[in-house]
């Protein structure tokens, strides 16, 4: 089930060379628990990852690592939805083709992202114009202290930018064991991400397929050149800021959102910065997108760690915007503050 010291070079989408002193393997919600029980038993840090792909480690992990594969698609349907419970180890973007294939649409806009399903809903996962908390019904989850279940409505999530409440700390004794959705049989499709638009008329394969093909422009496959994807936020600021910084950089793409405040593209942020081509160690900045870091295939965690924080000291004195990770750092005891360790 498990052996003491091992590597997770091949469990965490930076390819980091970084181990554990037990990692073991959940197919069901019996052996998680097990797992908690043993690391109770031994006093050590306890750690559920899936696939490990909005992870940075910054170290040897100094406890239990469990990768959640607890498997599972069940669909169900009344006159108007589409109804779906799976298991929070299934992979995301297999679920999204699984779906396409079956003529079940709405989740498209949010294919080819790498992680499993269990943990969309801790970030809030989103892509061109649809957000995880717009096709979230419920999340199940564990209470590792007892085993019971508890269902958690999408209502009660909190779900904003890039965060919902099981990033709260109170939610570390419990585990997701499944997500539901909810997608309306009568399709719309959302085409308001700019490179989206000219599909007319469009199909949900369509954007899945054009999704594809802006992805692959963009974005390193893992498993090629090691990375997590979009390492910073794009920063959420008020129009008043928004308005100031236009005068300035009066081609600096913005966009409206809630509470008349302004999202900025810290890709273009970071590319004013002229930090492509720029390295620390084993680690830079992948020259086709400026969001994503990339182990060159020599990287420490602390290169990575290093060039993150230039990027938010230059950013934060060219426009006196502070970039926010997205991605969740990892020490030996667990999980730490990101910003502060950048700061």
């Amino acid at each position: 089930m498990s052996n003491k010291h091992c590597s997770l070079k091949v469990n965490n989408t930076l390819g980091l060379d970084i181990g554990t002193r037990f990692l073991i393997v959940a197919k069901n919600k019996e052996t998680i628990l097990e797992a908690w029980k043993f690391s109770k038993f031994l006093k050590l840090p306890f750690l559920i990852l899936g696939e490990a792909s909005n992870v940075l480690f910054l170290e040897d992990f100094d406890g239990i690592i469990v990768l959640n594969r607890i498997k599972g698609i069940k669909v169900y349907e009344d006159t108007r939805t589409w109804k779906l419970h799976i298991g929070a180890g299934e992979n995301w973007h297999e679920l999204v083709q699984n779906m396409l294939t079956k003529g079940i649409f709405g989740l498209e806009n949010l294919a080819w992202i790498p992680g499993t399903v269990g943990s969309v809903p801790i970030q809030n996962i989103g892509a061109y114009g649809v957000e995880l908390k717009d096709v979230c019904n419920y999340v199940d989850v564990m209470h590792l202290n007892n085993g019971k279940i508890k269902r958690i409505y999408s209502n009660e999530c909190n779900f904003s930018y890039r965060d919902s409440i099981f990033k709260n700390k109170y939610w570390t004794n419990f585990v997701i064991i499944s997500v539901g959705f909810s997608l309306e049989k009568k399709w719309k499709p959302v085409l308001t991400y700019n490179d989206l638009k000219y599909l007319n008329p469009v199909t949900a394969w369509d954007i899945f397929n054009e999704i594809f093909l802006i992805r692959n422009r963009k974005i390193p496959d893992p498993k090629i050149i090691g990375n997590v994807g979009s390492f910073f936020k794009n920063p959420i600021v008020t129009q008043k800021k928004a308005t100031l910084l236009l005068k300035y950089f009066p081609d600096m793409p913005f966009y409206p959102c809630i509470n008349n405040q302004i999202k900025l593209a810290a890709a273009w942020l970071i590319d004013q910065c002229n930090l492509k081509g720029y390295y620390v160690g084993g680690s830079t900045i992948y020259n086709k997108q400026a969001l994503i870091l990339i182990n060159t295939g020599q990287a420490t965690p602390q290169d990575i760690l290093s060039l993150a924080r230039e990027i938010r000291v230059r950013v934060g004195k060219k426009f006196d915007i502070w970039l926010e990770p997205e991605v969740r750092f990892i020490k030996a005891q667990g999980e730490c503050n990101a910003i502060e360790m950048i700061s």
